[in-house]
């Protein structure tokens, strides 16, 4: 008997992927967990049912989120990440050795030992002395920062449920008030091609314009994704998204990506027109 995980992008639409073998499955104080492996996309990770990273097109995200901040600022020494449990942005931020301390937030500690035990590839960067670990509440902890951060990377799912508190006008003041004189935040901000996800993306750009004088949406591809595809947003204090090329090559020299480079950074600020219409 075949076995498929189905993970639905919307009430008419899912995507169906051939399971092989369940790996783990768990319900957490906070949401259901599961860690499965497939012949096409490898192992993957759903919470509630919902497809959060596969092995094979991990790096599309993780490489997009943490490449495109340390490429318009090469200077970024302190990085806070709420969520990335699974480890992925975490590991392509420690390839800059002039990155000097990672502040990890994670609400759900179970969660975090799961993808520590069953995703052995990303496992060793939370080893990395430069990592501080703290299970906590994002909210409260950006509460108690101020002037700390040159990037903070909010790697979460999409803004329902759990993760609802962070996509609030609350949520982004805090950040604001957290990060350096030109600080980054880099937030998810769903797609903008289902209804639904449509007006989440304008109710987050709204809160967000309400708070940062600068606002920029780009895309990163993601095969596996809902419409294949997730929206990113660079706010800032004063940082542009536009790098310096020649600066950036010096800080890059030694640093390896499968999927990011420079002329992808500036081609994926450059949106659809269905998609300027929304920012």
């Amino acid at each position: 008997m075949e076995l498929w995980f189905d993970d639905y992008h919307q009430e008419d639409v899912k995507l169906g992927i051939n399971v092989q073998k369940v790996v783990h499955t768990e319900q957490t104080e906070y949401q259901h967990v599961a860690v499965l492996d497939s012949r096409e996309y490898g192992r993957i990770l759903t919470l509630d049912g919902e497809l959060i990273t596969t092995e094979k097109d991990e790096y599309f995200y993780s490489e997009m989120m943490a490449h495109v901040p340390l490429s318009a600022n090469p200077n970024i020494k302190n990085v806070l990440v709420i969520g990335g449990c699974d480890g992925g942005v975490l590991c392509e931020l420690e390839k800059y050795q002039s990155i000097e301390n990672i502040d990890v937030v994670e609400l759900d500690q179970r969660l975090v030992e799961i993808c520590q035990e069953h995703l052995p590839e990303t496992r060793p960067c939370f080893d990395d002395p430069r990592v501080s670990l703290y299970i906590q509440d994002a909210l409260k902890f950006v509460r108690h920062c101020e002037n700390t951060y040159d990037l903070i990377i909010v790697d979460s799912a999409n803004p329902f449920g759990l993760n609802e508190s962070l996509f609030t006008r609350e949520f982004y003041g805090n950040c604001y008030n957290a990060l350096t004189e030109q600080g980054i935040l880099l937030s998810q901000q769903v797609n903008g091609f289902y209804n639904e996800d449509v007006e989440a993306f304008k109710h987050v750009m709204s809160r967000l314009k309400a708070v940062f004088p600068i606002n920029e949406t780009y895309m990163i591809s993601v095969p596996s994704y809902a419409a294949g595809y997730i929206l990113a947003g660079f706010s800032s204090k004063g940082t542009s998204w536009q790098v310096d090329e020649a600066n950036v090559r010096l800080h890059r020299e030694q640093i390896e990506t499968i999927y990011y480079n420079l002329p992808l950074h500036q081609a994926a600020f450059a949106l659809p027109n269905y998609l300027k219409e929304l920012t």
